[in-house]
């Protein structure tokens, strides 16, 4: 693999470099799940549907993930550090205007649109700013500089439930504004940054960016919409299945290109196919849970945001904490058998998540929750790290411009899938529970389009219609209608992660050699066991502040 780079700037540069970029794609990591312990309120306040709230935080996926191959192709044809400054620019000033929603009925319209264009902003900075991390750093000190970007920004998202929870309390316009002084900061230290790269002076394929954004956005389009329009709705299958077509079609015109869009010949290792095999359906469990468990903390537990912040915390405990054994054992043995192991550990996590949902008790669910959160970890920095050492004849770029695609466009389609069958979940719950109560099929819509926040419209008057000694009761039932529909949701989950599993078992195994790494010189950085305790130490601080947190909460 080749990196792109012309020459290694001074260390104070690459120390500047790599602390630039930490700020200007942590904001974007943050995003991935603050956002999702404001859902509940930004509903409740602006009076919009689940599936608006939904779209929300998917059209961040999908804007992100429909030109995160585009953007990095132009990142290299137009120079990283402008396209750090302009996505940063877009990202900050997107944010500021989901902020200033409006109330009324365009609210969601504004917020679904513009989460769409911050997503593109991420787009924008995030592969550019990795190929300026990859050029500040020679060979041989590469990789510890990626583990310590990937390190703090992974730590970045686990900081994003806590700081969501207790910024929502306050205001939670603040969510998305909480953005802007980053990104100040951000451009800053990115202007006084000075890191030679080249620039390729090749055609961008435009017509491969039409086929992505057009395919990846109709199937995402059909899956979250598939509640509403019926599964078998004609709507709900053109778009599903002409969204597939198109990708089809992207994939036999990015073959005949000679500067296609993604190198699909890279595909060609089996190893890369596993590994971004295992990347798909982790992340069609691994980001949209967060949405998930905030919903579960929120409308089955009965927490409030700041509350459902440090819940979903249990999830990075057993991450943190796994991610290290994983990293370990990719060090030892290969990809492989983290992949394998954590797919497994994960499913089973996740399953018994599902078994105990409807106890409504965190202290039986937070232990599956740990364990999932550990099978995660123990599979994606294996996988990551494994796609990018064995695809030969491509830059560090172009591989994760391919890792992160397939990452976010399984999210965006983890969460249309799993929201649309929650929502019908909750649906048939509650209309089942509320019809127990002695409610005609009318009065139970009406109810169901009140709790779902389609209409507030007539909810009160078929709760009148419930004897007033059997009104508390039924009630009581509606936490539970949703960690029925959520346990659903959750045992999907884990046949997601059971599928990761499966998809590792196709790796050759073996470690990937890495051809233009150098031997270390001596004094160049810490050792291997160095690192290995170093992670070690950060992963039982980390543990610790949880506990701390959640014991003062």
């Amino acid at each position: 693999m080749t990196s792109g780079a012309t020459s290694v700037p001074p260390k104070s540069h690459r120390i500047l470099a790599l602390t630039a970029m930490v700020f200007a794609t942590g904001m974007t990591f943050i995003d991935m799940t603050i956002v999702s312990i404001g859902a509940p309120v930004i509903e409740q306040d602006l009076g919009i549907t689940d599936r608006e709230v939904q779209w929300i935080i998917n059209s961040y996926l999908v804007g992100l993930a429909a030109t995160f191959a585009l953007m990095g192709r132009m990142a290299d044809v137009y120079g990283h550090k402008r396209m750090v400054v302009l996505g940063t620019f877009v990202f900050a000033f997107s944010s500021l205007m989901c902020g200033l929603t409006p109330d009324g009925d365009l609210a969601g319209a504004w917020l679904i649109g513009w989460r769409a264009i911050e997503g593109v902003g991420a787009a924008m900075l995030f592969p550019a700013a990795l190929a300026i991390v990859v050029a500040s750093f020679p060979p041989q000190g590469r990789g510890r500089a990626l583990a310590l970007f990937f390190a703090i920004t992974g730590g970045l998202t686990a900081i994003g439930p806590i700081l969501g929870g207790y910024l929502v309390e306050w205001d939670w316009r603040s969510i998305f504004w909480v953005n802007i002084p980053i990104a100040i900061l951000a451009l800053i230290l990115t202007a006084r940054c000075h890191v030679p790269t080249e620039r390729q002076d090749e055609p961008i394929d435009w017509g491969g960016a039409l086929f992505t954004i057009a395919g990846m956005g109709l199937s995402v389009v059909g899956f979250q919409q598939a509640s509403t329009w019926g599964w078998t709705s004609p709507a709900t299958l053109g778009c599903i299945i002409g969204g597939v077509v198109i990708l089809a079609v992207f994939v036999r015109y990015e073959l005949s290109r000679e500067y296609p869009l993604i190198k699909m010949r890279i595909f060609k290792d089996r190893a890369f196919q596993a590994d971004n095999g295992v990347l798909f359906f982790l992340s069609m469990a691994f980001v949209p849970v967060f949405f998930f468990l905030s919903v579960y903390a929120q409308a089955a537990l009965g927490y409030t945001a700041q509350e459902a912040g440090i819940f979903l915390m249990w999830f990075f405990v057993g991450f943190v904490v796994a991610a290290q054994v994983g990293g370990a054992l990719l060090d030892a043995k290969g990809s492989k058998l983290p992949m394998v192991i954590g797919g497994l550990v994960g499913a089973a996590g996740y399953a018994g998540f599902a078994a105990n949902a409807n106890s409504l008790n965190e202290t039986q669910v937070a232990p599956w929750i740990v364990v999932a959160g550990a099978g995660a970890g123990l599979m994606l920095g294996p996988a990551s790290t494994d796609a990018v050492n064995r695809a030969i004849n491509a830059t560090y770029g172009e591989v994760t411009g391919i890792t992160q695609t397939v990452r976010n466009y399984a999210a965006a389609l983890g969460l249309a899938i799993l929201g649309s069958i929650m929502t019908s979940r909750i649906a048939d719950n509650i209309t089942a529970t509320a019809e127990s109560f002695g409610l005609s099929e009318s009065e139970s819509a009406t109810l169901v389009a009140s709790v779902s926040g389609q209409t507030s419209g007539g909810a009160a008057g078929a709760l009148a219609n419930i004897p007033e000694s059997s009104e508390k009761a039924f009630l009581q039932e509606i936490p539970t209608d949703f960690a029925n529909a959520l346990s659903v949701v959750i045992y999907a989950m884990a046949a997601m992660m059971f599928l990761a599993a499966i998809a590792a078992l196709r790796h050759p195994g073996g470690r990937a050699q890495v051809a233009d790494e150098a031997p270390e010189e001596a004094g160049s950085g810490p050792s291997t066991g160095q690192t290995v305790k170093r992670l070690v130490i950060f992963a039982l601080i980390f543990v610790g502040i949880f506990f701390a947190i959640y014991a003062f909460v």
